[in-house]
């Protein structure tokens, strides 16, 4: 049985450093804002995969780890954004204002591995980011209202501490959505 997986970096307190970003949108209508625990960068989705491929693709992963040459890092995420624009959004994101040109790095040799094994080419370009919320209505301008212009502006100014990234989490996504456990993760980035 297939699960559907993707690579992420998970930073330590992650969750409790976007919380209070998130309450700015907790009012806004047409949002529903993701549970902060679950709070993660997503580096590539792999989408159905075949429990029999997870010990080639660790090993994969283990070397676009390596081929990067990214060592570990601190990541600091402020900024807000929005996919696929502020004028039609369906999620509403935290971005990433230090650690981003690694997180691109480690995506760009993800990326070149797993097309080579099979898994289908990111369609857009990569984007280190934080989910805060999505649309749970087509179509929401929310940056529009007043109530919702305020609440944007207050978490525009947020910035979160440095963490330090050193491994990388792969994770299955159950039909919700959310990140479950699993069994292994890619070695860390640190040097031998």
């Amino acid at each position: 049985m297939s699960k559907r997986l993707f690579v992420s970096v998970d930073l330590d307190g992650l969750g409790e450093a976007v919380a209070p970003v998130q309450e700015h949108f907790e009012a806004v209508s047409g949002l529903n804002v993701v549970d902060p625990h679950q709070a993660h960068v997503t580096l590539k989705f792999l989408g159905d995969t075949d429990p029999d491929q997870v010990p080639e693709l660790t090993d994969e992963l283990a070397a676009a780890v390596d081929e990067s040459g990214v060592e570990p890092f601190e990541t600091e995420l402020g900024g807000l954004g929005a996919f696929p624009s502020t004028d039609y959004i369906r999620v509403v994101w935290l971005g990433v204002r230090e650690g981003g040109e690694q997180l691109t790095r480690l995506h760009e040799a993800i990326e070149e591995r797993t097309v080579a094994m099979g898994f289908d080419p990111e369609e857009h370009d990569f984007t280190p980011h934080v989910t805060l919320a999505r649309v749970n209505r087509l179509g929401v301008k929310w940056f529009e209202t007043p109530e919702a212009s305020r609440h944007h502006e207050r978490a525009k100014l947020s910035r979160t501490t440095p963490r330090l990234v050193s491994g990388l989490p792969l994770y299955p996504r159950n039909a919700e959505g959310v990140k479950v456990p699993f069994a292994f993760s890619v070695p860390d980035l640190r040097a031998s």
